[in-house]
């Protein structure tokens, strides 16, 4: 079959209430703000405080303003969108998508697939390649005259880096032949999974983990919308332990929330949502619900193994605190190196710690045995405090 044969078909119009992923077999997310309104109240928070406009995206100005800058000048590329979990890539692109051609007419002209969805060499041959060979004609009233791009589809691969080696061979001429009435939009944890030519076809973006400035911005925001009753240091160790994620960050607070609600007999009278009296969260709340280690316990894990020379008390503190407060090695091993790089050592006392303790994670990551690894602990803790004289 030549390139002239099935170069561009075009759609029929469509109606308001007609959605072109019903004549398709896709099975991409459906978005918070496709839900009508009274379902927004059972969503997780994650879903019902996902950024509507590219205004409300936390943190990443200066990718935004460049993303602006294209859409403004009808230049928008291919875009590339990769970094670390929760940091906004998905809730970016899909408010870039609403900006342009505004919520009303994204099911008809945005593919979304997730790496949920069946993206194989198949799928790529047929459902992405129809979806981009046909060009959508209707009125789009207002986002017509607001931005000249209404006539572009988008496809948005979502976790990109799970697509098969063949699928992303076979995507990779798709993009350069449809790329006058299609943009795609390639999402990812890890750009060296992707295959080199689809790089070279794509505008990177690396979403670094967000500030916490950022996320207390959000939680702020949340706490008050949803009345939490929060202490302001459990906020402080939230937005900390979060680490530049914002999903985790609301799903903690979700929680914690969750758990702060008193739980109502089965048979009883319904209370009123204004009428429940829920405990205040506090610190000891969002360390239980992460898992993490207390400061305190860490504090004194260090300096019993710091001022002890007895390796069986020190084994002794640590597996009594393991097993009253339920801690896991390998959370132990992450606070301790954090609150080493903070003691004013000689510089072969730090990196004797922190290589030990890199080689004790890596072993206990492989499946090494707890209770032996432990002991590594405390001997490496110990071997750099006899180096200290």
């Amino acid at each position: 079959m030549s390139d002239f044969e099935d170069e561009m078909d075009i759609d029929v119009p469509v109606t308001k209430h007609a959605l072109f992923a019903a004549t398709n077999t896709a099975k991409g997310k459906r978005s918070a703000a496709n839900l009508p309104v009274e379902a927004e109240d059972s969503l997780p928070w994650v879903e019902k405080y996902r950024p509507v406009s590219l205004a409300d995206v936390s943190g990443h100005q200066d990718i935004l303003a460049t993303i602006n800058k294209f859409v403004d000048s009808n230049r928008l590329p291919h875009l590339l969108l990769y970094g670390p979990p929760g940091t906004g890539k998905t809730s970016t692109i899909l408010a870039l998508a609403r900006q342009i051609y505004g919520t009303a007419n994204m099911r008809q002209m945005v593919l979304e697939l997730n790496a949920s969805d069946d993206r194989g060499i198949d799928v790529v041959r047929e459902q992405i390649k129809t979806f981009a060979s046909t060009k959508q004609i209707f009125t789009l009233g207002s986002s017509a005259s607001r931005s000249g791009l209404a006539g572009f589809k988008l496809v948005i691969l979502d976790e990109a880096d799970a697509m098969t080696s063949t699928a992303q061979m076979a995507l990779r001429r798709i993009m350069e032949k449809y790329t006058a009435n299609t943009r795609f939009c390639i999402i990812a944890n890890y750009s060296h999974k992707l295959s080199p030519a689809l790089l070279s076809r794509c505008t990177r973006f690396r979403f670094s983990p967000l500030k916490e400035k950022d996320i207390r911005a959000l939680v702020d925001k949340v706490i008050e919308e949803e009345n939490v009753k929060i202490m302001p240091d459990a906020t402080d160790a939230l937005v900390k332990l979060s680490k530049g994620d914002m999903r985790r960050a609301l799903n903690v607070l979700q929680a914690c929330h969750a758990s702060s609600t008193p739980l109502q007999p089965k048979d009883g009278p319904k209370v009123a949502e204004k009428d429940i009296v829920r405990e205040t969260i506090t610190i000891q709340t969002i360390y239980n619900c992460v898992a993490a280690p207390p400061p305190d316990a860490i504090k004194k894990i260090l300096s019993t193994l710091l001022s002890t020379s007895d390796v069986t008390t020190c084994l002794s503190t640590i597996n009594t605190l393991k097993v009253s407060q339920g801690l896991a090695l390998a959370d132990i091993i992450t606070a301790l190196s954090e609150e080493i790089v903070k003691l004013e050592v000689k510089p072969q006392v730090m990196i004797t710690w922190l290589d030990a303790l890199a080689n004790i994670e890596h072993r206990v990551a492989s499946g090494a045995g707890e209770m032996i690894q432990t002991g590594a602990v405390v001997g490496a803790i110990r071997n750099g405090v006899e180096l200290m004289g």
